[in-house]
């Protein structure tokens, strides 16, 4: 069976690609990259695993459309689903996951915003893409944000602004087939510009970071609690925390396309292509 990595259209948009690439045709196996809306693909005799979908966020409907008919997919449709629209946040608070305190703005309500800093983000988002953090005197703005999701038809997720962002980033945990690989540190993206987040600025703010058995037994904790969503085990899987005056927090549950970061940890793409494998 050949092997489909998907992702979107342009050239060198993952630098994960590659690598992922070399590594399952180091097991033996015949795979190449597709996007994921290329009406001309044939996706019913492969695997299609997942990988830089990112421009699925102007079209989430069309998206999981495509990710429901195709019959061998990594991650597995029901966690693309889930994880796709971050009201899963609110799902796993109900769960009792620790979460950053989040907010969501339905098209045509008017939001009673959170005192202090905070940040606002579409509900279907990836990357820092229409994500602003907002002072506490900039309220006025934060409305407004708000305001340009719902004329586009798009639902706002608002949070507080975690302050320990500023001086340690967010961490990154980073599982394939349910074990943990590496951690990342993210350092913080919403102080800069928009017009600044360019992919390589993006990656230039990520780092390995030591491992650290409390912040991945968080992770496990957290895949454990929506094991009843996922439609089965996961292919990888990031869990990205803040530390709060509470403990760490869960800031988002990455299922679908996250970047896992393999040039950092070179292993990560042996092991990823070797769990690809497996299910074959």
């Amino acid at each position: 069976m050949r092997v489909l990595v998907a992702t979107c259209a342009g050239d060198g948009v993952d630098p994960d690609g590659p690598l992922l690439l070399e590594a399952l045709a180091a097991e033996g196996l015949e795979a190449r990259l597709a996007v994921w809306d290329d009406p001309t693909e044939a996706w019913d005799d492969a695997l299609v695993v997942i990988r830089s979908t990112w421009d699925y966020t102007a079209r989430p409907e069309a998206f999981l459309a495509w990710a429901r008919a195709v019959p061998r997919l990594l991650n597995p449709y029901p966690a693309v689903a889930y994880s796709s629209d971050k009201r899963y946040l609110l799902d796993l608070a109900r769960r009792g996951v620790p979460v950053v305190e989040s907010l969501v703005v339905e098209v045509g309500d008017l939001p009673d915003l959170p005192a202090g800093d905070l940040v606002v983000k579409p509900v279907v988002g990836a990357g820092s893409v229409d994500a602003a953090r907002y002072r506490a005197d900039e309220r006025g703005a934060a409305l407004a944000h708000v305001a340009r999701l719902h004329r586009a038809g798009r639902a706002a997720l608002v949070q507080p602004y975690v302050a320990s962002v500023d001086a340690e980033g967010e961490t990154a945990v980073v599982l394939v087939d349910g074990e943990v690989t590496h951690l990342m540190r993210k350092a913080a993206l919403l102080n800069t510009d928009p017009l600044e987040r360019t992919a390589r600025y993006r990656f230039g703010q990520m780092s390995l970071a030591a491992r650290d058995a409390t912040v991945e037994d968080v992770a496990h904790d957290v895949l454990a609690a929506v094991a009843d969503r996922v439609g089965g085990s996961l292919l990888y899987a990031r869990v990205d925390l803040v530390r709060t005056d509470a403990g760490w927090a869960v800031l988002e549950l990455e299922l679908v396309e996250p970047s896992l970061f393999l040039g950092f940890h070179p292993p990560a793409a042996r092991r990823l292509a070797s769990a690809v494998r497996a299910r074959l």
